[in-house]
């Protein structure tokens, strides 16, 4: 254990230094978000991620707005665990036929008003794998849709953008 301590202390730090990155776009976007937010939210918007038979790609950029460099957080946006608690469905993928009971409990679970995003081209249309014996295709065969972000998958910037035209 000591020999593993003073390696530690000797090595020192190995990785680079960290550099802030500065994108102005997405400065500005966010700005106008947290605007409409404060105004019409009181400070907080709560956003629930439903994949309903996606390949995951839409949620990897969804899960970057998490990240340090987006940090939608920042703005007044974060994700809850429960639709209970969310005023804003994000939706990816066809809707499967296993998920379409999951998905309707989870649009009756959220409060009203509520807001539903289709994200991503599978949930706007159905993508490649349309309506068939295991799809019901895009989301809005289930639930009804506010507002649909294209994209395979939409970059986290334009998740944003979606987002800011879904408050407005």
């Amino acid at each position: 254990m000591l020999r593993l301590f003073k390696k530690i202390l000797t090595t020192g730090v190995v990785t680079e230094p960290f550099k802030a990155a500065k994108d102005d776009e997405l400065e500005q976007l966010g700005i106008q978000i947290k605007k409409f937010i404060d105004k019409k939210f009181s400070g907080s918007i709560a956003i629930r991620a439903v994949d309903a038979g996606s390949c995951n790609g839409c949620e990897l950029e969804i899960h970057a707005l998490n990240n340090p460099f987006y940090d939608i957080e920042r703005f007044g946006i974060h994700f809850v665990a429960s639709p209970r608690h969310a005023d804003v469905l994000l939706v990816t993928g066809p809707v499967s036929r296993h998920m379409q009971t999951a998905l309707l409990r989870t649009y009756e679970a959220a409060p009203n008003p509520k807001w539903v995003v289709a994200v991503g081209d599978c949930a706007a249309c159905g993508g490649e794998f349309g309506i068939s014996y295991a799809s019901c295709g895009a989301v809005s065969n289930v639930i009804p849709v506010d507002v649909v972000i294209p994209g395979c998958p939409p970059t986290p910037l334009a998740l944003m953008k979606g987002l800011l035209g879904l408050i407005k």
